[in-house]
């Protein structure tokens, strides 16, 4: 071939002028990329990885807060052990006998002890596992990483294997892992057969705890019994939905659940107040015009189904990616004196 014949090379401007034709760069989003980008910047699923990093994954910070409760706890357990151990000297100058039943009171008391520091441990263990396995799900579906994705469903599904009403979507999801090559496909349809029953027995404990506490801030005219009532269900409801989603917790486990809870509220009051409770507070006007009473009723039990959405959402092992994630109109609708929302229902895809 001649030289003439060879095709010599050319440079093209890339910068080339709004007139000029001859490139068309044409941006076409990839669907995934689009989708993990939508994830990675939920507000809803970050509030709930914030509130679950201050409590259960920041470890080794310095608080003086923590400082003051460690020596306080230090001291109050020198106190208790020389007042047992004086008690014990002042029995066996008494009685041998006597001192002997007290030892071994003391020993059986310590042995309770040690039991129950194992349960709590255990537990915080636990919770810190769920806490993590919420996260690497999500990150996971972000970045579509198959063996996260594996690793953690094996995880997930070894959680619940006790559980009679996840039976069913544990032998589905037996059954398809092996097919599902995509990560994103396999959390989600992890979610929805695994997670449904949970998710609805976690609503119908919300809705009764609401439905209690409106009951009886409007028939029980007392201010302080009100608010006792109310943090009590509140603690209880945390309980309730931790126990629902791993498993129930003891003293220290509720301690660092309602720490997170008020995290997370504490992070999303904003958006709530800027989405739809300030509207459904507002909507109730007239009813509170009526009755201050049946007003102060309602707020009452919506705050209490507020506070167990956010329970919802810190308890649970995975977050809401199938699904849409509740609101006060799905878990009760009582409270907004129609019928709400279809609780539940999965996410909206966009049609090219």
């Amino acid at each position: 071939m001649s030289e003439t014949g060879k095709q010599r090379p050319r440079a093209f401007r890339l910068d080339a002028g709004a007139g000029d034709d001859r490139f068309v760069v044409e941006e076409r989003p990839d669907a995934y990329e689009a989708e993990a980008s939508k994830l990675a910047g939920d507000p809803e699923e970050l509030a709930v990885e914030s509130a679950l990093g201050r409590v259960f994954w920041r470890v080794g910070r310095f608080s003086w807060g923590g400082l003051l409760f460690s020596t306080l706890g230090g001291l109050a357990t020198f106190a208790l052990g020389l007042w047992i151990d004086g008690l014990i000297e002042a029995l066996f100058a008494r009685s041998t006998a006597l001192g002997y039943a007290a030892l071994g009171l003391a020993a059986l008391a310590l042995l309770a002890l040690a039991v129950l520091a194992m349960r709590e441990l255990i537990v915080l263990i636990r919770q810190r596992a769920i806490a993590l396995m919420h996260r690497e799900l999500a990150r996971a579906h972000q970045d579509d990483d198959s063996a996260t994705a594996r690793k953690k469903v094996v995880e997930l599904v070894a959680l619940y294997e006790k559980r009679p009403d996840t039976a069913g979507g544990r032998k589905k999801l037996a059954d398809l892992r092996d097919d599902i090559i995509d990560a994103r496909d396999l959390i989600e349809i992890a979610e929805r057969e695994l997670m449904p029953p949970l998710d609805a027995a976690a609503r119908r404990e919300i809705a009764a705890a609401a439905k209690r506490v409106s009951l009886v801030a409007t028939f029980f005219p007392r201010a302080l019994f009100d608010m006792v009532f109310v943090a009590a269900q509140a603690l209880r409801l945390v309980r309730k939905i931790a126990e629902i989603y791993g498993g129930r917790p003891g003293l220290l486990g509720a301690w660092r659940l309602a720490r997170a809870v008020g995290a997370h509220l504490a992070i999303t009051g904003g958006m709530a107040a800027g989405d739809a409770l300030v509207q459904q507070i507002v909507g109730h006007g007239v009813a509170a015009k009526i009755s201050a009473r049946l007003g102060e009723g309602v707020l009452n039990g919506m705050l209490t189904a507020r506070i167990g959405l956010s329970a919802m959402a810190v308890c649970r092992p995975m977050p809401f990616l199938a699904h849409k994630p509740p609101a006060i109109g799905d878990v009760a609708p009582f409270l907004l004196g129609d019928g709400g929302k279809k609780a539940g229902g999965e996410k909206e895809k966009s049609q090219p």
